[in-house]
């Protein structure tokens, strides 16, 4: 049988006899065999990619095994047990064992001649691994090509004093021990790094000897499984045949194979074949994906994925035509799905992403798109945070040429592309991910019961391992450079940085809830490394951290003794609203607004946002539904009469999310469909729906439709990013609260040479209602909410101008008169070439 699939074949793989046990070559490799995935070189990038069923055995046993009592240092093994850097140690005895848990190093010294040479050959070629570049033709000079030739001349800078953070807080003074021995901790690994593998920058490079990397005269395949005792590459291009080509593991327990080209030079695997590892292990024979694998696929009607050799022929990859966009002083953030953004209820494409969602998020006036669900991960459902292959882009949205293809016409938009990345846990899946990956349950993660995440029921990586770090530094560094991404935002750090992982812990602010005993100081070292690795190679990336603890130094930079990260999420912020949400207008507090939205740490930037992307699914409630709930359904039609609830939430919708931008941060994130309000939540295919994608999906169409009241939302949103990105409010630094009165429900605060006025009120609208300011001169209104064109009632007039008085007031040394209607957010902007100041108001 032969399956096809927009240009791709998929012979089905003959039957073969596998012997499941471990034993010596037997048989010819059949390179020119098998099963191979082939793409089509008339293919479209946008095609979709599914492997053919495979047709060899995978009798993996039950897998079991207390953790090894043995640990990796530089040089060899130790028998000493693997100690933990949680808790604060004072012995340097005590700190120098700890600096490398389970540590191992490829030293391979008979290569070092031959990598040097594959490593200078690799800048001037455009095929990722190809050693000798002289014997093809030209390569060619994309813009990734030219970039990695820049990156690999950047040094990181060493690590500084780490003594800023007292100057910047003195409170820290009273924690210096565990800040000292955190740094100290940080240097060590540093010198280590630098010692054993010739820096961050060497380190990083982890893709370039793990995995397959290609030579002009084969292919070469390594993986690190210490815990194995037999190890055979198995695929296509041996017809799964595991005594075809038996691994030779060396004595850090890495295991490698070198297959050499065909007779004809072609590669012995072909690109699109399906590959595994088989190992003898433990816990019995395994199959397994490769660890470092590039691009993995589901085949139809079949559970377990399969890793994909992909290697394109040139005339066949992406070449990416565009520069990255200089970083933007203010982040607005359009966080996004690909698979649930269409409008249709299917699982969406790169390419339909690239384009029909990226000019929306264009001209809604975003300037960066955070991608979710990027890295692979068997479960759909697990909206991307159960990763499998961390490597490998999600297949099913496409091909890793597709994603390209698509942060490419990202950067011609002039779009920032965050990715949305996970190496806080990992997936709980032993078929296709890192799980008992070598039949041991300490391989990548800690053993027992601190490896495993009871809520989230994942694995928790050792970063105190040697190999963990040189994984996930390497695969940070691989997605900036392979596929060009501009920066992370972090998932889950509040999990990494707390052995209790945050769960059933209310962070209240006393410091000793950051610097004690359950700190995880391997966590917090690594998260200083991967911020050095990304500002030093990467100085135009950007780092966000989810850390809903608040820790401080979070945000200040590495060498000042911090952890390194440009901005935090302000997770409290969408917490108060639905705080609010749930109380009567009448008990809302002006104040309780205003301190939630300003309580952040000083010199440690902020990205707020008004409501999460988990508040969308099924079982949750966005702001809409809280505000509208069922109305939604019947009285959003323009040509009906609305309802005091409509009118109430379109209202404070629009207010909430201003306000949110206005004070909450250096910068503004947004979950796709918010700005207008969505309607129905998200809720991805799974057996408690039939495994349907009706709710898994974005509907674009009503925020555009012009007969609906979502129309008036999106176009509220759109004008609030292109105020913010003329007045560049977020990031100025001048920002002062000068009122917020609970009678009146009024909140007047300066952000530039702007003037907010917001009226909660229910009721009430003020006339000539006096607002204070500091600069004097002439103001015009550029942004009000009660606009027609937003859904409001068009009651101020957008061509009135306003003229201030020479007087204190709300201890603005100036004031002007406004007219503030019930439930409405008015933004006024300093005319600065027309100061005409107006004498003090007559007090008789």
């Amino acid at each position: 049988m032969v399956y096809t699939l927009s240009g791709i074949r998929f012979p089905s793989a003959p039957s073969v006899s596998v012997s499941p046990s471990p034993s010596g070559f037997n048989g010819d490799r059949r390179s020119s065999g098998g099963v191979s995935l082939l793409l089509n070189n008339k293919a479209p990038l946008s095609r979709k990619i599914f492997a053919g069923k495979s047709s060899y055995d995978s009798d993996t046993s039950s897998l079991s095994l207390a953790a090894s009592e043995r640990v990796l240092v530089p040089g060899g093994y130790s028998d000493v047990p693997a100690s933990s850097t949680d808790q604060v140690e004072t012995s340097e005895a005590v700190a120098d064992s700890q600096v490398i848990h389970d540590s191992n190093d490829l030293t391979m010294e008979a290569e070092e001649e031959i990598e040097v040479k594959e490593e200078q050959d690799s800048v001037s070629s455009s095929v990722i691994g190809d050693g000798d570049a002289s014997e093809k033709s030209a390569p060619l000079q994309d813009a990734a090509v030219i970039e990695k030739e820049e990156v690999r001349k950047r040094t990181i800078p060493p690590p500084g004093s780490g003594q800023r953070i007292y100057e910047i807080d003195s409170l820290l003074l009273g924690y210096r021990e565990h800040l000292d021995y955190r740094f100290g901790q940080y240097r060590k690994m540093r010198e280590a790094i630098d010692k054993y593998e010739g820096g961050l920058e060497a380190f990083s490079r982890g893709y370039e000897k793990f995995g397959f990397t290609r030579s002009t005269d084969g292919i070469t395949y390594r993986e690190w499984a210490p815990g194995a005792k037999w190890a055979a590459l198995i695929g296509d291009f041996n017809n799964w045949n595991p005594n075809a080509d038996v691994m030779t593991r060396n004595e850090f327990g890495i295991w490698e194979i070198f297959l050499p080209n065909n007779a004809d030079g072609s590669p012995a695997i072909p690109h699109g074949s399906r590959v595994k590892i088989r190992m003898d292990t433990p816990s019995g024979l395994k199959d397994s994906i490769p660890a470092w694998i590039k691009f993995s696929v589901q085949a139809p009607g079949e559970i377990p994925y399969n890793g994909i050799y992909y290697d394109p022929p040139d005339e066949m990859k992406y070449v990416f035509k565009h520069s990255r966009p200089k970083r933007p002083n203010s982040l607005r953030i359009y966080e996004t799905h690909v698979g649930m953004s269409s409008t249709e209820p299917v699982i969406n494409t790169y390419a339909n992403f690239r384009d029909e969602v990226l000019p929306r998020i264009k001209r809604l006036g975003y300037n960066a798109v955070q991608i979710m669900a990027i890295q692979e991960h068997s479960y759909y459902a697990s909206f991307g945070y159960h990763v499998t292959n961390f490597f490998a882009p999600s297949s099913r949205f496409g091909t890793p040429d597709d994603l390209k293809s698509l942060i490419d016409k990202a950067h011609e938009l002039g779009l920032l592309v965050l990715m949305d990345i996970v190496h806080s846990h990992a997936s709980n899946n032993v078929l296709d991910g890192l799980n008992m990956f070598d039949g041991t349950d300490g391989h990548y993660f800690h053993s027992g019961s601190r490896g495993y995440h009871w809520m989230w029921d994942s694995r928790l990586f050792n970063y105190g391992s040697w190999e963990v770090l040189r994984y996930l530094l390497s695969n940070a560094r691989w997605w900036l450079e392979e596929y060009r991404f501009d920066g992370f935002r972090f998932d889950g750090v509040t999990s990494m940085m707390y052995t209790h992982h945050g769960l059933q812990v209310a962070f209240t602010g006393n410091y000793n809830e950051y610097f004690g005993f359950a700190t995880d100081v391997d966590a917090v070292i690594y998260l200083m490394l991967v911020n050095d690795l990304i500002h030093g190679l990467f100085p135009e990336a950007v780092t966000i951290g989810e850390d809903v603890s608040g820790m401080p130094t979070f945000c200040i930079p590495v060498q000042d003794g911090g952890v390194g990260f440009d901005y935090r999420l302000h997770m409290a912020i969408a917490d108060k609203w639905i705080e609010m949400l749930k109380k009567r207008d009448e008990d809302w507090r002006m104040s309780d607004i205003t301190h939630t939205l300003t309580n952040r740490r000083w010199l440690e930037k902020c990205v707020s946002y008004a409501e999460s992307h988990d508040q969308a699914l099924v079982g949750d409630k966005t702001i809409a539904f809280w505000l509208m709930d069922k109305d939604m359904y019947d009285f959003m039609a323009l040509d009906r009469p609305s309802t005091p609830v409509i009118d109430r939430g379109i209202a404070l919708h629009k207010m909430i999310r201003l306000i949110t931008m206005g004070l909450g941060g250096e910068g503004y994130l947004n979950f796709m469909g918010n700005e207008f309000g969505h309607p129905e939540w998200m809720d991805f295919p799974r057996e408690g729906n039939g495994f349907s994608y009706d709710k898994c999906r974005r509907r674009f169409d009503l925020g555009d439709a012009e007969y609906l009241r979502y129309r008036g939302m999106q176009e509220f949103d759109q004008a609030m990013q292109h105020v913010e990105e003329a007045y560049g409010f977020m990031t100025s630094e001048h920002q002062y609260i000068s009122r917020k009165d609970e009678g009146d429900r009024v909140i007047v605060f300066e952000r530039g040479n702007l003037v907010f006025v917001f009226n909660f009120h229910w009721n009430n609208s003020y006339t000539d209602y006096r607002v204070g300011c500091l600069k004097p001169g002439k103001y015009k209104i550029v942004l009000n909410s009660d606009d027609a064109l937003f859904g409001g009632y068009s009651r101020i007039d957008p061509s009135a101008e306003y003229f201030t008085f020479e007087e204190w007031y709300d201890d603005r040394p100036s004031s002007f008169l406004v007219y503030a209607p019930s439930r409405t957010a008015i933004v006024y902007a300093l005319v600065e070439d027309e100061q005409l100041p107006v004498k003090a108001l007559d007090k008789s």
